[in-house]
């Protein structure tokens, strides 16, 4: 004996969202870094200024930079004038700046800005709307 399949044809109406409301608070930590080029920093082909020859904005010692994760970014300010990311390298250890154009006195500010301190959250669930499915035949 063969197997009867039944045909059924439905259409179904799509799902709808309305309202919900989502909330996202940003709270960027800026630190800032300084120190003075001196010529035992400047090398043959770059620049290697060691965390340990910069002070922080408090005048506070610096021992090692914070390590980068993505939520950051770092400036680089020579002589007050910001350069280009591409010119420079930063580890916990130190700045690397890709010149040897730098005379020993000239100022460096390395400024490290933080977004780790994001959160959103929904303030207000959205409703969504069920299917509505009708059988045609």
């Amino acid at each position: 004996m063969p197997v009867i399949k039944p045909i059924i044809t439905a259409v179904a109406s799509v799902p709808v969202a309305t309202g919900g409301t989502i909330t996202t608070t940003v709270t960027p930590t800026v630190t800032r870094y300084f120190a003075l080029i001196d010529e035992a920093m400047i090398g043959a082909v770059s620049t290697t200024m060691p965390a340990t020859s910069f002070i922080d904005d408090a005048e506070a010692p610096v021992t090692a930079f914070p390590a980068l994760t993505g939520a950051e970014y770092f400036n680089v300010y020579i002589n007050g004038m910001l350069q280009q990311l591409a010119l420079s390298t930063l580890t916990t250890a130190s700045l690397v700046l890709d010149t040897t154009d730098v005379p020993a006195g000239i100022p460096v500010l390395l400024e490290i800005a933080s977004f780790t301190n994001t959160a959103s959250a929904i303030t207000t669930q959205p409703t969504i709307s069920a299917p509505v499915i009708t059988i045609i035949s």
